[in-house]
Formats: structure tokens, sequence, C-alpha cells
């Protein structure tokens, strides 16, 4: 019969070969296998460390590299845009680097008639309709005829195209927009929450830098990045149009355009935009387009021709 003394002297036994255990174990431990992971946990500090150094000596050449190019960018820029009225259209991808973009097109010397910001409201595949009518009831005479705006049903090209019309210049012979009619149009879309601001735009444009960034990622996205590409398009259709983007893949604006055979032959993008480098590139490939009519595909992403277009002295 099992007795207490026999639980004892078992619970006993069960202790001493633990203790003996970690003992044994300890004594092991402080043998070569202790040297071996102390030597291994040295060798993981000394990669760190030398990859931190990397890290630092990239992050100080990419900071002397942008200064450099903001020195160039002072020699090379004033004059090149003189006189252009330029827009600038940004996606809330783009919102961080406009303000870069802005000061380059300004250092090149164009009058940048004003800065609309496009809300995500308006690539939301739920504002299809509302965009429809808000093209038809925001529509003047003189701005764009509903006879002449795009009838396929889709909300963002149509709106697209009303808003092209009252920013950008219009074809020769057609009537021009008055203030009045444009600040009009600006203020609807601003109240419905499609766009901001509508007060700072002093004339029409002779040309448009959309500034863009990486593609959507949410459940619409696809839909989102093909009304984006509709914004383009019809912006495209009224004067010479750089897209100031951030990378070239993932279906963002820039590799859409790349990828396009009929949009790249009148669309130049930059894919560098986040950089002082590619802002310089981009007013640099809006002069190209004004100047010499010509596009092109420019940055360190994929299918980009070169870093920078050249232009003639």
């Amino acid at each position: 019969m099992i007795n207490f003394r026999y639980h004892v002297v078992s619970l006993t036994a069960v202790f001493l070969a633990l203790a003996i255990g970690l003992v044994v174990g300890t004594a092991a431990l402080n043998g070569p296998v202790a040297d071996s992971l102390r030597e291994n946990v040295n060798g993981l500090r000394k990669d760190n460390s030398l990859m931190r150094q990397s890290v630092n000596s990239m992050q100080k050449q990419l900071e002397t590299e942008e200064e450099f190019a903001a020195e160039v960018a002072q020699l090379v820029l004033p004059g090149k845009l003189t006189g252009r009225r330029v827009l600038v259209l940004t996606l809330p991808s783009g919102r961080d680097q406009a303000e870069g973009v802005v000061k380059m097109l300004q250092t090149a010397g164009a009058d940048v008639t004003g800065r609309i910001d496009v809300q995500d409201k308006f690539v939301n595949p739920d504002s299809n309709n509302n965009l429809l009518e808000l093209a038809v009831t925001a529509a003047r005479p003189n701005s764009a005829p509903t006879g002449n705006l795009p009838g396929n049903g889709h909300g963002v090209e149509t709106s697209s195209a009303l808003l092209a019309n009252v920013l950008v210049d219009r074809p020769a012979g057609s009537p021009a927009v008055s203030e009045a009619d444009r600040r009009a149009v600006l203020e609807q879309y601003a109240t419905a929450g499609y766009l901001t601001p509508a007060d700072k735009i002093s004339a029409a444009a002779e040309a448009v830098v959309m500034v863009t960034g990486q593609p959507y990622v949410d459940k619409d996205s696809a839909k989102k990045d093909e009304s984006v590409v509709k914004i383009a398009e019809q912006f495209d259709r009224s004067g010479a149009l750089v897209v100031a983007g951030m990378g070239s893949t993932g279906g963002n604006l820039v590799s859409v355009v790349r990828g396009d055979p009929v949009l790249s032959q009148t669309i130049s993008t930059v894919d560098n935009a986040n950089t002082v480098q590619g802002q310089l590139g981009t007013s640099l490939a809006l002069a190209q387009q004004l100047t010499e009519k010509k596009t092109g595909q420019y940055g360190v992403g994929d299918n980009a021709t070169s870093r920078v277009p050249t232009l003639p002295r």
C-alpha cells in the first residue's frame, strides 16, 4: 500500500533530479556552449554596428545629393518657365511633395495660377452619381456646355472634364471662361467636399503638374486608381501635363502612363518627385513640353529614360 512516506520520497527524488539537472546544465553552458553563444552575440553586435554605420553613411550621402540638387536648381531653372501659367493639381498621396514641386516651379519663373487639392471623396466609387449630377448643375454656358461633357456615366471623368475646362486654357476660337464662372464651378465642388481650395485660382493655366504618389490599397483600390487615370486623361486633353509621382510600380499613375503607348506620347512623368532631384526634374520636364513639344519619362524607376530631361541652351 502506498503511504504518505512514499509520496515524500518520490517528491524528494524529483526535486533532487531537477537540482542535479540545473547544476549539470549550468556547468555545460559555462563551457563550450556558452562560449559559442557569446561569440555569436558579439558577431551580431558587430554586424549591427556596421549596418548602422552604412545606413548613416547612405543617409548623409543622400542629404548631400539633395543639397547639390537644390544648388543646381538655382543655376539651371531660372527663366525656364518665365511667364508660363501653371496649375498644380494634387492627389492625397502626393500632398507631402507638393510644396517642393511648387517651389521649384516658382524658381523656374512659372506663374503658378493656383493649387487644387483633390480629395479622396472625388475618386470614391460611391460618389459617381453625385459627381455626374454636380457636373450638370455646376456647368456654365461658357465653362462647358453639358452637351460637350463625356456621356459615358463615369462621374470622375465627367467632372474632371468640366474642371479642366474652367482651370485650363480653352481651345482657340472658344469663348473664354470668366473669373466669376470659374469661381462658381470651383465653389460648388469645394462645398461638396471634392476639392480645396476654391478661391485661390488667379487665371486659367496653360499647363498642369499633377502631383501624386503610391496607388490605393483599400478594397476599392482598382476603381480609385482607374479614376486617377481618368483625371489625368481629361487634363491632358486641355494642355501640357506632367505627372510628378513617387515610384513607378504597383499600378500608380506613373507606371500606368509609362505602360500606355498612347498616354506616354502626351504625358511626361517623374517618378521621384518626393526628392529635390525629382522636383527639379518636374520643372525641366514641363519646360521641355512647353518649349519643345516633347514628352519624356524621368527619374530613377522602371522605364525612366533618364534622371532629368536635357534642354537646349
